[in-house]
């Protein structure tokens, strides 16, 4: 993979990565074309990652299906799928990991201890392996990426880091590996995260207060019938959580819906 790599920059080509865990969708489809544009030769990982889920997580129930991934691959020009095993990624006697001492400290990482030290262990693996000129991201993982972009400043990592919009159903669900876990009745009231998303939206833009936010999104989402992990209204860089609302901030939510915990957010 390095090598290959290697010969494309020494013949003046630049090289893209587009990293997935796999059980591609639209989403993953406009990283993909994204990236495309940005590169001469397009490299789209799928690796399903054991060192970012935590013992009570779906990674054996992960979907996993390379057959349909390669197929989407070949189909938006992608050059070369990089596929290694967790023993070629992660070796007996491993025991190094990439830990950042404040951003994981919000949203997500309050209730997926060490999640974020393996998400950032495999994406400087990769960024090290396939030694990216450009590597592209969806924004509804909001936080991850923040933190592989605080990991790209902080260690000088010489790799153009992009975040693209989030896909959506016509209800505005975001598009999802986990939405193929819920019913046809799960995804309907699923589509209520983005309508609470956007009415909290409106609230920051007429200055009220991050409370009063926070409360009218948990009053629409108990309509969805799923648990609320968590609502918050926060600076968009270091995730704090905002007393007040003075600039643009982030509202970003996680539901757990049936047997899929779901996530988005909204930038204002």
């Amino acid at each position: 993979m390095t090598a290959k790599c290697a010969s494309v920059r020494k013949k003046g080509g630049t090289v893209g990565l587009v990293p997935t865990m796999g059980a591609l969708h639209e989403g993953h489809v406009s990283l993909i074309r994204e990236c495309r544009k940005r590169c001469d030769f397009l490299v789209v990982s799928i690796f399903v990652n054991p060192s970012q889920f935590g013992p009570s997580e779906d990674f054996k129930k992960y979907p996993r299906n390379f057959k349909k991934d390669a197929e989407i691959c070949r189909a938006n020009g992608v050059d070369l799928i990089f596929n290694p095993s967790v023993k070629e990624m992660y070796p007996a006697g491993f025991e190094t990991y990439v830990n950042l001492e404040k951003l994981p400290n919000h949203l997500c990482g309050l209730k997926r201890p060490g999640h974020f030290r393996g998400v950032a262990t495999v994406v400087l693996k990769l960024f090290n392996i396939i030694q990216p000129d450009v590597a592209v991201f969806g924004k509804k993982d909001y936080q991850q990426f923040g933190v592989i972009g605080k990991m790209v400043r902080d260690l000088n990592v010489p790799v153009k880091v992009i975040a693209c919009e989030t896909v959506r159903t016509r209800s505005g669900l975001a598009v999802s590996s986990r939405n193929r876990f819920l019913s046809s009745s799960e995804i309907k009231n699923a589509a209520l995260l983005r309508k609470a998303l956007l009415a909290g939206g409106k609230m920051a833009k007429k200055n009220k207060s991050p409370s009063a936010i926070k409360k009218k999104i948990k009053a629409m989402l108990l309509k969805t019938k799923g648990k609320i992990d968590y609502v918050s209204v926060c600076d968009r860089e270091t995730l704090e959580e905002l007393s007040e609302i003075r600039e643009r901030c982030l509202i970003a939510l996680a539901v757990k819906i049936g047997r899929a915990r779901l996530i988005d957010n909204i930038e204002t």
